[in-house]
């Protein structure tokens, strides 16, 4: 089959196409043929090496945490996919990314997905959306009426937090550029912040819970929003547990849990209409595709998600 690796950290030119064996499956497996992938903001710090102690993986290495496609092979334990289903998954194996023609996923990390869900959405949802679910529902615990600021609701993660957060009939502020302003509203933003040209710290104040994704003087100010006994969550730092303490709030950084029932409860929203990924751009399967996608999210500005199409 067809992938893209690397065989040593560095920049986009590690990416490469080669030809490789399709992978084999155990009996609690399922064998995707890949339609679809993405490129997450993850896939760009692996490659560097930044995260080479976290995710200790042997060369050659198969980026990508998303994949949409078709069953083609079911191992002998899986009983609720057969060949020829449509599914989606964030998978866990560490042995194999999503870069490639086929991917092997445990059956239970697994979600069909709706008819109605084309295969570009259907890689948008796994990493963002349960990052954003996992955070907003999990660890935050959203009710509704309650406040939440969530930075960068452009991205990924923001664009599928913004609306979880808006299914819940919470009020929901972000951070966002003014170019992105309509879009963020559209998602079921009630205000925006311009980060270039306003300091939301100044701006908010007694929220139950802020979503950080960009790490730094963001997390940090973050702190100054909350009420006592608030919830911050980080995906891009750690925050200061001194910080918390002085501020009388929980805080945590966030890694994501692959988890196949809550991605069926992100498939229910999307039928329901309450969650729609935001596809920003769509890059070939490819070596220079894929060395494109991952110069765009090395930016910090890509609008919503990076999709690599393998299959229609």
């Amino acid at each position: 089959m067809k992938a893209i690796v690397i065989d040593n950290y560095g920049g986009r030119e590690q990416l490469v196409e080669r030809e490789i064996e399709t992978p084999s499956i155990t009996d609690d497996q399922v064998l995707v043929e890949v339609h679809a992938t993405s490129v997450n903001q993850i896939d760009w710090k692996l490659r560097e090496g930044y995260l080479k102690e976290m995710l200790p993986w042997e060369f050659p290495i198969i980026l990508g945490w998303d994949v949409a496609g078709v069953v083609a092979e079911v191992g002998a334990n899986v009983k609720h996919f057969q060949v020829g289903n449509r599914v989606f998954a964030r998978p866990a194996t560490t042995r194999q990314g999503t870069y490639a023609e086929f991917v092997p996923v445990e059956a239970d990390l697994l979600a069909h997905m709706p008819e109605s869900m084309s295969f570009e959405e259907g890689a948008a949802i796994p990493l963002a959306g349960l990052t954003a679910y996992q955070c907003i529902v999990g660890f935050a615990n959203v009710k509704k009426g309650e406040k939440v600021l969530i930075h960068a609701g452009a991205g990924g993660v923001g664009t599928m937090a913004i609306q979880i957060a808006n299914s819940i009939g919470a009020y929901v502020a972000t951070t966002a550029s003014d170019i992105n302003d309509e879009l963020v509203k559209s998602l079921g933003a009630n205000r925006v912040i311009n980060y270039s040209e306003e300091d939301f710290s100044e701006l908010l104040e007694n929220f139950d819970a802020v979503l950080d994704t960009m790490g730094g003087e963001v997390l940090e100010k973050s702190f100054k929003v909350l009420k006592k006994g608030g919830k911050l969550i980080s995906i891009a730092g750690q925050p200061s547990p001194e910080q918390a303490k002085e501020h009388e709030v929980n805080a945590t950084s966030y890694w994501l849990e692959p988890n196949g029932a809550q991605l069926h409860q992100l498939a229910n929203l999307f039928i329901s209409g309450e969650l729609k990924p935001t596809i920003g751009h769509v890059f070939d399967f490819s070596e220079q595709g894929v060395r494109n996608a991952h110069e765009l999210s090395e930016t910090h500005h890509a609008r919503g998600k990076i999709i690599i199409k393998l299959k229609s």
